[in-house]
């Protein structure tokens, strides 16, 4: 695959992921929306989905959308080094634009939301205790367990018996990521927002930065090194154990 297709293909794959879950965000935090005070549930979900709605608009180049499984994919030897810089940059200028169509199709609801100050959280992520390290540790951990997940994820292959296929996940689609997303996200995404992914944080941050929302907060700059080198220490960490492990 040429690097045109793949910078197309990631982009727009990140691109979807971004507008869905910056989306499911705005809607349960901004008050004049109807999915208004839905609950973290609610997010944790939207962002299971809006992985894999991305993940099937990305299918052409395996879905990576994300520059910590790019990382940990090249680490396994699945993704040639020379692709690694084409993925990432179109990941994060997509995650970018996803954020802008998020932005706006709210436009109005973030025009007459009652504490505009607090809207950075729509776009990228933040922890609820600051602690650099612990923070840093969180978000390797949980792109860690991603990361591994996809690499060692049982494919189809030949069956026990002649004729009939072993699907594992393969069966599911990228339905089986939205679901690991999912379960990152409900059981450890509380404590920094489990951005698991520096180009959904880093594309929206920028974006959240020059956007003209009316007594909009801080970009929180000094924090965006965490959710960029956390999941990228997670993703390489993580083919670098898929590496070792025997084949099985």
């Amino acid at each position: 695959m040429s690097f045109g297709e793949i910078f197309l293909w990631e982009l727009m794959g990140t691109a979807t992921l971004t507008l869905l879950g910056c989306g499911v965000v705005a809607n349960v935090q901004l008050r004049k929306s109807l999915g208004y005070d839905g609950g973290w549930l609610l997010v944790a979900f939207g962002w299971g989905f809006a992985v894999f709605a991305g993940a099937s608009v990305a299918a052409p180049t395996d879905a990576h959308i994300n520059p910590a499984v790019t990382l940990g994919l090249a680490v396994n030897g699945q993704t040639p080094w020379e692709q690694v810089p084409v993925y990432i940059v179109a990941q994060v200028i997509g995650g970018a634009i996803g954020a802008v169509l998020c932005w706006a199709a709210y436009k109005l609801q973030f025009d007459t939301h009652d504490d505009p100050g607090s809207t950075r959280g729509i776009f990228c992520t933040g922890p609820t205790v600051p602690n650099a390290p612990w923070n840093l540790i969180t978000e390797i951990i949980g792109t860690f367990v991603l990361v591994l997940w996809i690499i060692l994820s049982p494919q189809a292959g030949p069956g026990d018996s002649p004729g009939v296929p072993e699907f594992g996940n393969a069966a599911l689609g990228y339905a089986a990521v939205a679901f690991i997303v999912v379960a990152i996200g409900a059981s450890l995404g509380g404590p920094t927002g489990y951005a698991i992914n520096p180009a959904r944080d880093l594309g929206p941050r920028i974006v959240y930065a020059v956007l003209p929302i009316r007594g909009k907060g801080s970009a929180e700059w000094g924090y965006s090194w965490i959710p960029i080198a956390g999941p990228a220490i997670g993703g390489i960490l993580a083919g670098a154990l898929a590496l070792a492990l025997p084949a099985t």
